[in-house]
C-alpha cells in the first residue's frame, strides 16, 4: 500500500498510458530523463510480460486440473503448454476484436471476483465436514521448501528465510496496479481516476485475498492429503474434500474464470504500455509495434502474448517455473515502480503535486516504498527450493540479468545517441504551453 500510495501521487501529477517510464522522464533532471525512462520502461515491460505469464499459466494449470475431474485425462507439461497457448490466443483475440466489449467485460470481472470469491468461501465453509482450529490457521509453520519432501531451507538456513521468501506469492498477487495508470488516457478525470484505481486495486485485492485464504485454510480436511493431492492442486483437493466432485467443478469454474479475466486485462494493460513505449522508440521494431489498427482502434498486442508464451516455455523442464515467473513479474514491475518514486524522493523540491496528494505524509511514504522495493528485489532472486539444481533453479535472476545487461548495454552502445524519452508527450506539452503563450498575446 505504501508503494501504491506513492505511485498514486505520481500518477495524479502525470496521468498517461506510458505510466512509470513516462513518470521517470518527468521526474528526472533533463539530462538524465532519457536514461531513467529507458531503464524504467524495460523493467516495466519485463514485469508486464511476466505477470501475464504468471496469471495465464496458472489459469492453464487449473484448466488442466479441472479436465481431470470425472474424466481419464492425465495432464502433462506438453498438454499444459498447449492449453496455455490456447488461453493466450483467446485473450489476445478478445483484446483485438472485442475492444468495444472490454468495458462491459471489466464490469463482469469485478462482480465475478467479488461474488465468486464470497460464494466460494461460503460454500466450502458451509459444506466442510470439519474445520481447522484458529491455532492451525494462524500459528502452524510449515517449511515446504525441500525438493521432493527433502530438507528445506528452514533446516539448512533458518525459518526466517522461509518466511521471507514466502512473501512472494502475496506480493505477486498485489502487482499490476500500474494498469490503472496505463489506462488513464482512456478514462474520464484521469488525474484522479488513475490514482484511485491504483489504491482501490490494492485494497480490494488484500481484503478479498485474505478472506479467500482464510476460508481455504479453515476448510482443509487432511493436510498431507491436500499438499500431496493426486490432482496436483491443493486448492482443488480442498474443493473435492468439502463440496464433492460436482461442487469442485463448479468452484474450479469460478477460479478459472477469475484468472481468465485477470489475464485478459493484463494483456490490455501490456498492449497500452508497449504501444506507448514503442511509440517513443523504446522497443526494437517500434515502427511496427507503435501502429494502431484504424478499424479496431486498438494497439498491436500480439507481441505481449508471444513474449508471455516464450517466458512460460521453461515449465517444460522446470518444476519451479511458475514461482520463477512470479518472481520475474514482481521484481520487474516493482523496480519500474520504484525508479520514479525514488526520483520523486531525490528531487522532492521539483515534484509538482496533482489533485491526489498525501500532504505531510507524502515524503515518508515515498521513502518507505523505495526501501520495501529494494528489499523484495533482493529477496525474490534468492533460491526457493533446496537443493538448487537445474530443476529447482530460480531463473528470475537470469531474466532480470538479461534485461539489465540488454537495457544498459544497448543504452551505452546505441540508444543514448537517439532515445530522448517520451517524445510525443513532451511535444504535446510544449505545444500546449506555446498555445497558451500565444493565446495570451492575441486579440479577442
Amino acid at each position: 500500500m505504501l508503494v501504491g500510495l506513492a505511485m498514486a501521487e505520481v500518477c495524479s501529477a502525470h496521468p498517461t498510458s506510458g505510466g512509470p517510464y513516462f513518470w521517470a522522464a518527468m521526474l528526472s533532471r533533463k539530462e538524465d530523463a532519457p536514461l531513467a525512462s529507458w531503464i524504467t520502461g524495460w523493467f516495466n515491460l519485463l514485469g508486464q510480460v511476466a505477470v501475464t505469464t504468471g496469471i495465464s499459466f496458472a489459469c492453464a494449470n487449473f484448466l488442466s486440473t479441472a479436465c481431470t475431474l470425472k474424466t481419464s485425462f492425465v495432464p502433462t507439461p506438453n498438454t499444459t503448454i498447449g492449453i496455455y497457448a490456447a488461453v493466450l490466443v483467446s485473450q489476445g483475440l478478445i483484446n483485438t476484436f472485442g475492444v468495444h466489449l472490454l468495458h462491459y467485460l471489466n464490469n463482469v470481472s469485478v462482480w465475478w471476483h467479488a461474488l465468486g470469491t464470497f460464494s466460494l468461501v461460503v460454500a466450502i465453509l458451509a459444506k466442510a465436514p470439519t474445520h481447522q482450529s484458529g491455532r492451525f490457521v494462524f500459528q502452524t509453520f510449515i517449511d515446504g521448501t525441500g525438493a521432493d519432501g527433502g530438507t528445506g531451507w528452514g533446516t539448512r538456513a533458518s525459518s526466517a528465510y522461509v518466511a521471507v521468501i514466502g512473501i512472494l506469492m502475496a506480493q505477486y498477487t498485489l502487482t499490476g496496479f500500474d494498469a490503472s495508470a496505463h489506462m488513464t488516457e482512456e478514462t474520464k478525470n484521469a488525474a484522479m481516476s488513475g490514482s484511485i484505481g491504483i489504491v482501490m486495486a490494492i485494497g480490494v485485492s488484500a481484503v478479498l485475498g485474505w478472506f479467500l485464504i482464510l476460508g481455504l485454510l479453515f476448510s482443509i480436511q487432511d493436510l498431507d492429503g491436500t499438499l500431496n493431492s493426486a490432482t496436483g492442486q491443493p486448492v482443488a483437493q480442498i474443493f473435492l474434500d468439502t463440496v464433492g466432485e460436482n461442487g469442485a467443478i463448479a468452484l474450479m469454474v469460478i477460479v478459472i474464470g477469475a484468472m481468465y479475466f485477470c489475464g485478459t486485462f493484463s494483456i490490455t494493460s501490456n498492449s497500452r504500455m508497449m504501444y506507448a513505449f514503442s511509440r517513443d522508440g523504446g522497443v526494437p521494431g517500434h515502427r511496427f509495434f507503435a501502429k494502431v489498427n484504424e478499424r479496431l482502434k486498438s494497439p498491436t498486442l500480439w507481441l505481449a502474448c508471444t513474449l508471455s508464451f516464450i517466458l512460460g516455455l521453461p515449465s517444460l523442464g522446470s518444476s519451479v517455473a511458475f514461482s520463477a515467473a512470479t518472481s520475474i513479474a514482481t521484481i520487474g514491475l516493482y523496480i519500474s515502480y520504484g525508479i520514479p518514486i525514488a526520483l520523486r524522493v531525490i528531487y522532492r523540491d521539483r515534484f509538482v503535486r496533482g489533485p491526489f496528494h498525501l500532504g505531510r505524509f507524502s515524503y515518508p511514504i515515498a521513502v518507505g516504498a523505495v526501501l520495501w522495493i529494494a528489499f523484495i528485489s533482493i529477496v525474490f532472486i534468492l533460491p526457493q527450493v533446496n537443493p538448487v539444481d537445474s530443476q529447482t533453479l530460480n531463473y528470475a535472476i537470469v531474466a532480470v540479468t538479461i534485461v539489465v545487461v540488454y537495457s544498459a548495454g544497448f543504452w551505452l552502445l546505441s540508444a543514448r545517441k537517439w532515445f530522448v524519452g517520451p517524445v510525443k508527450q513532451i511535444e504535446e506539452e510544449v505545444n500546449f504551453e506555446t498555445s497558451k503563450y500565444e493565446g495570451s498575446n492575441s486579440s479577442p
